[in-house]
């Protein structure tokens, strides 16, 4: 008995004899020119199909799911932003500035000084020339 060409093999090949469970090294590949893939009864064909359609189906209403949900957190969080009052009271009173603080002075490694005193402005009149008449607008003075 002659061995069948490689056109041969691979015409009577299809998608199930080289990726189906239990295809192996047999089809294209295989020493033995009798043995060959048993045709998949129907009733597993359809099984198949059945639960391909499934897992697809199931993916595809997983997605819609989640996009669902990630436009109902955002419309949430669209609402929570116009609810918020932008400018909002604290809720703490507030505290008086802490002094500085001088670690070194605290750790007696340096004696405490007091900082220069900030003079307060005192309230002096200025010298000022006394105001020109006021006759002729804009023109310029004259001399």
């Amino acid at each position: 008995m002659t061995r069948p060409s490689l056109l041969d093999r691979l015409r009577r090949m299809n998608q199930r004899s080289l990726f189906g469970p239990g295809s192996g090294r047999r089809g294209l590949f295989s020493d033995d020119p009798d043995e060959g893939e048993d045709p998949a009864p129907a009733s597993d064909a359809r099984a198949e199909a059945i639960q391909r359609l499934q897992v697809g189906l199931f993916g595809i209403g997983a997605m819609v799911l989640l996009v669902g949900l990630a436009s109902i957190i955002g419309s949430q969080a669209d609402l929570a932003d116009e609810a918020a009052v932008p400018d909002a009271a604290p809720t703490t009173e507030p505290t008086p500035a802490p002094t500085r603080a001088n670690p070194l002075a605290d750790a007696g490694v340096v004696p405490d000084i007091d900082p220069a005193p900030v003079p307060s402005p005192s309230p002096t009149t200025l010298d000022l020339p006394p105001p020109r008449p006021s006759g002729s607008g804009n023109a310029a003075p004259s001399q």
